[in-house]
């Protein structure tokens, strides 16, 4: 790696450690460039503009998010993957990052597909579904109704982490996301 990579990827994983402290509202690269050690010539310089900062933020935090994919990814069937994600989003160890998530994907919802958070949200849904694809049987997996039960699935765990992060009611969610995922498991 060479000395400007270097650098670039140091300032990098500070500017993210900031923006998973203070989210992406009101980024402004004057007091995150003071804040972790930089300049914003330097930020401009390394990332080409402030659009360019936040595509790379962006592409940090989404590798963060495929690895919670492939952690919470191993074994079992759609309802048992369910519930690993939900444990994993529900955590409280981890709302800085899933508050993160969201207010990326508001902001690429929001965009008109120009700016710099254009796809992350389509390309969020893409890395959910396949992962929960991937828990279906090979028969239903390529059906109408298995492309159906992955999408009401993710809205579920999606709604019940927008209420989580909203009320901090973990029990009423938890319950509500394990009725859903009890209608997933396979009946003898």
């Amino acid at each position: 790696m060479s000395e400007g990579s270097a650098r670039q990827q140091e300032l990098l994983e500070a500017a993210y450690a900031w923006v998973l402290d203070h989210g992406w509202a009101g980024m402004s690269l004057r007091p995150l460039a003071e804040a972790i050690g930089s300049s914003p010539r330097v930020l401009l310089f390394l990332f080409g503009s402030k659009d360019g900062l936040v595509r790379a933020l962006l592409a940090r935090s989404r590798a963060d998010q495929l690895a919670v994919v492939d952690a919470v990814g191993e074994g079992g069937d759609l309802a048992a993957v369910g519930a690993r994600v939900w444990a994993w989003l529900a955590a409280p160890p981890h709302r800085a990052l899933v508050r993160l998530w969201l207010e990326g994907y508001t902001h690429s919802v929001a965009d008109d597909g120009a700016g710099p958070w254009a796809g992350f949200a389509a390309r969020t849904v893409a890395d959910w579904d396949a992962l929960l694809a991937d828990h279906q049987s090979a028969a239903r997996r390529d059906t109408a109704a298995g492309a159906a039960e992955r999408a009401l699935l993710l809205a579920v765990l999606r709604g019940a982490l927008l209420d989580l992060l909203a009320t901090g009611d973990t029990a009423r969610l938890d319950a509500a996301v394990a009725a859903h995922l009890d209608g997933l498991r396979p009946r003898e």
